[in-house]
């Protein structure tokens, strides 16, 4: 990591390249290119894997978020980067190192996504933030864009035990269909899977506004890890997509027990 928060594994898609960056093993699933625009976050989710990457004291991590120094300045420059390497047609993901609707002060997600479309990127984000996302909706356009939610279970006091400052599920759900009435591609991470039957309901509650959804594991929380059957899992929740004609993608972690010749497209096309 450097001092930024930015992940030293992941590498430049074009020399020089300061905060547009590619991302690096389970994350490039989710993206070709990312950005992370703050440091920390604020949501205080107790399976949250990025202190302890970005080596920071998770009381810290979980105060809120702060921009980054000089941040539309180095965005602009990277833009321009691409622009003159011919490396437009990406939508960049916002974020994995904090939540682009954190609880705090996100207008600088709003000059982000302004600076990327303005340079010719498309864009995506993942978040727990819910609502506090429509204040935005109006810079999504459905033929380059898209909106991701972060889903755990359906259960208020299931998330209020593992994301303690994210907005509740019903709020999430709330956006990803409001989003999704306006003509903008969604989709949901199902990652991390704290629970089995958790992750079936939401698939049942949400497919019918949902275009996407990425199935993975919980990676970082060993009681769970040890004890879930994975298999079993990844069978049921490719059945259950099956039968309600939905596109997913399971994840490296799963893929060993996807059925032989299985087709599983890494990138399925992120707009309409």
């Amino acid at each position: 990591m450097t001092d930024d928060g930015k992940y030293t594994a992941d590498q430049p898609k074009v020399p020089g390249a300061d905060v547009i960056y590619r991302p690096a093993g389970n994350a490039g699933e989710y993206a070709p290119l990312a950005t992370n625009p703050y440091l920390g976050c604020g949501h205080k989710c107790a399976y949250c894997y990025v202190p302890a990457a970005i080596h920071m004291p998770r009381p810290d991590f979980d105060a809120g978020a702060v921009d980054k120094p000089r941040w539309i300045e180095r965005l602009t420059a990277d833009c321009r980067r691409y622009a003159a390497a011919g490396e437009t047609g990406h939508q960049v993901m916002l974020s994995f190192s904090t939540d682009p609707y954190h609880p705090g002060d996100t207008g600088l997600t709003r000059q982000t996504l302004t600076t990327l479309a303005d340079h010719g990127f498309g864009f995506c984000t993942l978040t727990k933030g819910g609502r506090r996302a429509l204040r935005d909706v109006d810079l999504f356009r459905p033929k380059r864009d898209a909106f991701a939610a972060t889903l755990t279970t359906l259960d208020e006091r299931f998330s209020q035990r593992w994301e303690r400052g994210a907005p509740l599920p019903a709020d999430r759900i709330s956006a990803l269909r409001f989003f999704y009435e306006s003509r903008i591609f969604t989709w949901v991470s199902l990652e991390p899977t704290l629970d089995v039957e958790a992750s079936r309901a939401i698939v049942r509650k949400t497919h019918g506004f949902v275009d996407l959804y990425k199935i993975g594991k919980a990676n970082y929380l060993k009681e769970i890890t040890r004890t879930t059957d994975w298999r079993d899992y990844t069978l049921r929740m490719i059945d259950l997509c099956q039968q309600l004609g939905v596109k997913h993608y399971v994840k490296k972690d799963l893929q060993t027990h996807l059925p032989p010749g299985y087709h599983n497209p890494l990138r399925v096309q992120q707009h309409h």
